[in-house]
């Protein structure tokens, strides 16, 4: 990717030119900021942003316009608000004060949590702008902050301590000119990498000697690609950590919002629930059914006026200005007040309860004890109560491999030697062939990339001999680690790397030296490394390992059939393997050897494909010495938690940075892929072997040749009678696929990789940068199912995933906070996802479902009534109930109930769920808010409405009743005891606080009725319902009329749901009836 760091001046290249395009390819970076000599051929300088990272939403100015504008996109504050600005202007039936004060706390407490959030994410920010940054100017070492930082700084960076922006390694504290990195924080590796200084550069090891540097660096411009650049061994990114190095010198080259870690940082956007979407559809229907309603009382209320004593009786003749104003202007004006009049159809305390179900809600998990990790400390945490009811709906789990499903941590299990399998610690083997074994520690003691800690070595090899277990290893990769330090547990340990000499102590304690003479690099294409190294006897060996696929077909000779079985067996148990093999070179084939590697080094075109091909040449005809098998740590019951999911119908996904046999290994150790699963690749190297056009329709035609012409169910995750694949793919297949083509089309592609991911039942993503994951997610979330999705991981490497998805959820781990900290929710392990989304998911999604139908229910019995009374009352806007009702009903009478039913009601126990993970798919896809129910709960609500109303007339006309606010406070009283007891015979969870609650309502709604109606209160102006509700009741029909009007509302719902749970119950309700058996049956057993 660099072309060049030249020392002196160089400025052979123009980047921009009069007539050429302002976009170019690359960048000229003057280090130091030291301008060309005069007479250098005329250039004009590039503009670089600061070094600020901006993850914030809103700023001072900006937060209340942009803030109100989000909020009134919401269909239903909007609504309230044009209800309140009708109230404001017209004379209306009911008060402003009614729709204002509501929808003012909504979008007040909205704004101020929003505001709280984002103030939070200004000063991670601040923190990260303003922390201290050394960085060298006229020779001395100057400290700044961050965000002053400029391409072409040359900074200082001490060990332990995160680079500050993409940096161009010059050079280290350590004499061989490298560096120790983790970059945890960007791909969710924890182990050490080796970084290189530039060569011309890596001498210079002080302030003064970098300050005299005069050199130009030519780069490309910024990409969000992690993985291509990460190829140069010169690059540091910001983000990535400092280790076992005491300092480095480095030149800014991208800083700011352009730096990788930072283009790989999605926007955090407002994210909607599918309850919530759901509601704002039903709310368009019941605003199209007010403004229906509305429309035919003005019209009626015309018509009926059509006849002059009508319109103008003797007790209410008009005025004149009356008489002249505009009929249409009048009907305009009456349609709008019979829009106030009946838009308690849609109350905003409905929103308001929705809003305090969730955040009271979100306390349930943050208290539950199963899900706190005593060996952290941590329970989990709810960042937004917006999404808790999603919990239940989710389709796809996106998850990260590192420090997610595993715990990163690897252990020696055992090696195998021309057949014969060795175990550390466990019996003690003679050493049979003693040459060959020989051979294999020393090749596992040698090719490697491991490094020996600096402060584990005193005076030399001193400690190193007197204890072979003191040794500190880090490496880039843990596995390395690990078979360095079991070969250490079977004898041979590995010492340290100095001066080109690698050395290591033999069985009898004796140090042996080998000169390391070239280092063929482990790629995931060949997927093997090598090492040509010259021992003190002068003999010149090649070692290589790597997987079995790739080193087999290159041996000669060797125990191929007893070492491949074991090998193969160990696959089959999840344990990660390797084979290791070969060959003596001759001092002629070294230097031929040696010559091919220069050439392709030096290459400044083609230099990867270049290396590869004499790679290729380099490692053949082996002599196989062995195999190895290391043990990745799954995290405790990742595998029981990914079955469940499974079972429950969900399906999981792997998204890895890491490389493609690490990812698969792990994936089969968590049973993501099973032993009779066919996996189908699409991968660099298969692409290279065949177009992609080709590997697609090829995976296509096998996948639908077993599975037919039906397309696997999203739900079919452990289908028994259909052939079981997974699909492995990488991050540069994916970027081709996501591709547009020539003719600037890219869907074909697209449809034909989602319908071979549709009939797999797992896929693993690996070599994956963070955009790149997000873009899996968004595939799959706009795919036409419109699936519910939720991305899990650790690192900030994984955040972008965790903001696309419907649901992000962090792991509070080992990588820092930071997805922790951008996630919707965070949890301590990967094993409490199952509780969180089998029980919380499911019971979230229940109560709150029950709570949306239930409020359109009680509101559709509230106001239908109102509907029907302006038949009978000339459709003059006279309300049937009372002021006080109408204010109350929502707020008072009818809310706390459904509110507790919200937050407790269980309809199954959570140890049911948690056995049952298949109940999860009895709510799956919004199954209790479809179309379906939502018309059976709004005809349920007109049924009951026409009981009430007519019920109560047909009583009012064959019985002494006492006028119309008598018979309104009639109708409203058998209202508010039918939904109460409605609510009362869909509670499946009883305890005293809901018997409080619902039968507290009921004994409230009569002490207020009897108070409001029995005392003359001094602050009104007018008592219409004075001692109205006593006479009510002191009628001996009235109290008949209610308890009979009470039983017939009820009973239709009653009756049907004992006919649906004999006739079609639901796998809920199975369980219900075959649990209320066990429990009967025990009671009697314990009663005798």
């Amino acid at each position: 990717m660099y072309s060049v760091l030249e020392k002196h001046f160089s400025y052979g290249r123009r980047k921009l030119c009069a007539g050429e395009e302002n976009w170019v390819d690359s960048r000229t970076i003057y280090v130091g900021h030291r301008e060309p000599p005069p007479g250098t051929e005329a250039y004009i300088p590039q503009r670089f942003p600061d070094n600020r990272i901006v993850s914030s939403k809103y700023t001072f100015w900006n937060f209340v316009p942009k803030n109100l504008f989000e909020q009134f996109r919401r269909i239903a504050n909007f609504y309230f608000l044009i209800i309140f600005l009708v109230q404001l202007i017209i004379d209306t039936p009911t008060s402003p004060v009614t729709s204002g004060l509501p929808l003012l706390f909504v979008i007040t407490v909205t704004a101020i949590k929003q505001g709280y959030e984002d103030w939070l994410r200004h000063k991670a920010d601040n923190a990260m702008n303003q922390c201290p940054v050394h960085f060298i100017q006229h020779g001395k070492l100057v400290r700044k902050q961050s965000r002053k930082l400029r391409v072409g700084d040359i900074v200082m960076v001490k060990e332990d301590e995160t680079f500050p922006c993409d940096l161009i390694f010059l050079s280290s504290s350590r004499g061989d000119g490298t560096c120790f990195v983790t970059t945890a924080s960007l791909d969710g590796e924890s182990s050490h990498k080796t970084y290189y200084a530039v060569q011309d550069t890596k001498a210079f090891h002080n302030e003064q000697e970098i300050d005299a540097l005069h050199a130009t660096i030519e780069c490309e411009q910024p990409q969000p690609d992690l993985y291509k650049p990460l190829g140069s061994e010169n690059l540091l990114l910001r983000g990535a950590t400092l280790k076992n190095t005491e300092k480095i010198f480095g030149v800014a080259i991208y800083t700011g919002m352009e730096t990788k870690m930072a283009l790989n940082y999605q926007a955090k956007s407002q994210k909607r629930s599918a309850v919530e979407k759901s509601m704002n559809v039903f709310l368009i229907v019941y605003l199209c059914i007010l403004i229906s309603k509305a429309l035919i009382n003005t019209v009626l209320k015309y018509v009926w006026q059509s006849e002059p004593f009508r319109d103008e009786p003797w007790y209410n003749q008009k005025t004149e200005p009356e008489r002249k104003r505009n009929l249409f202007l009048r009907a305009f004006t009456d349609f709008l007040a019979f829009m106030v009049l009946f838009n308690y159809i849609i109350p905003v305390s409905m929103y308001v309860t929705v809003e305090m179900q969730k955040f009271l809600g979100s306390y349930f998990l943050t208290w539950d004890e199963e899900m706190f990790d005593e060996d952290t400390g941590e329970g989990p945490l709810v960042n937004t109560s917006d999404l808790n009811e999603e919990l239940g709906q989710i389709e796809y789990v996106f998850t990260d491999k590192t420090g997610t499903l595993t715990e990163n941590n690897m252990e020696f299990v055992e090696c195998c030697i021309e057949g014969h399998v060795y175990v550390p610690h466990v019996i003690s083997i003679p050493f049979i062939f003693q040459e060959r074994e020989d051979l294999f520690f020393r090749a596992l003691c040698l090719c490697h990339t491991v490094q020996v800690k600096d402060d584990d070595s005193v005076d030399g090899l001193k400690k190193n001999q007197l204890s072979r277990r003191s040794c500190i290893y880090i490496s880039s990769s843990p596995d390395e680690v690990a078979l360095v330090e079991g070969i250490q547990r079977l004898g041979y340990t590995y010492l340290r790397l100095k001066d080109n000499f690698m050395e290591i102590l033999n069985r009898e304690n004796n140090i042996e030296k080998f000169e390391l003479l070239e280092v063929l690099s482990f790629d995931s294409v060949r997927r093997r490394m090598s090492v040509i190294v010259r021992s003190s006897t002068g003999d010149i060996f090649l070692f290589c390992k790597g997987a079995d696929s790739s080193i087999f077909p290159r041996v000669k000779e060797g125990k191929i059939d007893q070492i491949r079985s074991r090998v193969e067996r160990n696959a089959v148990e999840g344990l990660r393997t390797l084979c290791v093999a070969y060959k003596k070179l001759t001092a002629e084939e070294y230097s031929n050897a040696q010559k091919l590697l220069q050439n392709a080094k030096l290459a400044l075109q083609d230099r990867e494909k270049k290396l590869a091909e004499v790679y290729e040449k380099i490692e053949r005809d082996f002599i196989l010495l062995g195999a190895t098998a290391v043990e990745d740590r799954l995290q405790e019951k990742a595998a029981d938690t990914i079955e469940a999911l499974q079972k429950a119908g969900i399906k999981v996904w792997v998204l890895t940075g890491d490389k493609m046999e690490t990812a698969a290994a792990t994936c089969y150790a968590c049973k993501l892929f099973r032993r009779n699963t066919q996996i189908l690749e699409l991968t660099t190297k298969k692409i290279e072997e065949q177009s992609l056009h080709d590997v697609l329709f090829d995976l296509s035609k096998t996948v639908l040749r077993h599975n037919g012409s039906l397309t696997r169910d999203t739900f079919s995750g452990l289908s028994t009678d259909m052939q079981d694949y997974g699909l492995i793919i990488d991050g540069a297949a994916l970027s081709l696929i996501m591709k547009p083509r020539q003719d600037g089309s890219s869907g074909n592609y697209r449809e034909l990789f989602l319908e071979i991911c549709r009939n797999c039942s797992a896929v693993l993503c690996c070599r994956m940068a963070p955009l790149q994951k997000a873009q899996i997610v968004k595939l799959i979330k706009l795919s036409k199912e419109h699936p519910i999705t939720l991305a899990i991981g650790d690192g900030a490497n994984d955040v972008s995933m965790i903001l696309e998805a419907h649901v992000g959820i962090g792991i509070i781990g080992k990588e820092g906070r930071q997805a922790a900290r951008n996630s919707d929710y965070a949890i301590p392990k990967f094993k409490h996802l199952k509780k969180m989304l089998l029980v919380h998911g499911h019971f979230y999604y229940v109560r709150i479902s029950e709570l949306v139908q239930y409020f359109f229910y009680k509101n559709v019995c509230f106001i239908f009534p109102q509907f029907l009374y302006q038949f009978f009352c000339g459709f003059s806007q006279q309300t049937l109930y009372d002021t006080a009702y109408l204010t109350l009903y929502n707020i008072s009478f009818t809310s706390l109930p459904i509110l507790l039913y919200g937050l407790m009601e269980q309809h199954v126990s959570a140890d049911t769920l948690k056995r049952e993970p298949s109940l999860y798919r009895d709510v799956a896809k919004n199954a209790l808010l479809r179309w379906r129910a939502f018309i059976y709960w709004t005809f349920l609500g007109v049924f009951d409405a026409v009981v009430f109303f007519f019920g109560a007339y047909f009583l009012f006309d064959n019985t002494i009743m006492f006028g119309n606010w008598t018979f309104g406070t009639l109708v409203f009283t058998v209202l508010v005891f039918t939904v109460t007891l409605k609510l009362a015979l869909d509670t499946h969870y009883w305890t005293w606080i809901n018997h409080f609650m619902i039968w507290g309502s009921l004994v409230f709604y009569i002490i207020f009725s009897l108070l409001w109606g029995g005392i003359i209160w001094p602050f009104l102006n007018y008592q219409r319902m004075y001692y109205v509700f006593m006479q009510m009741l002191s009628s001996g029909p009235a109290w008949l009329g209610i308890i009979l009007l009470i039983t017939v509302s009820l009973l239709p719902d009653v009756l049907k749901k004992v006919l649906c749970r004999q006739l079609w119950p639901t796998a809920t309700e199975r369980i219900q009836v075959k649990y209320f058996f066990i429990v009967k049956v025990v009671f009697c057993i314990t009663s005798l």
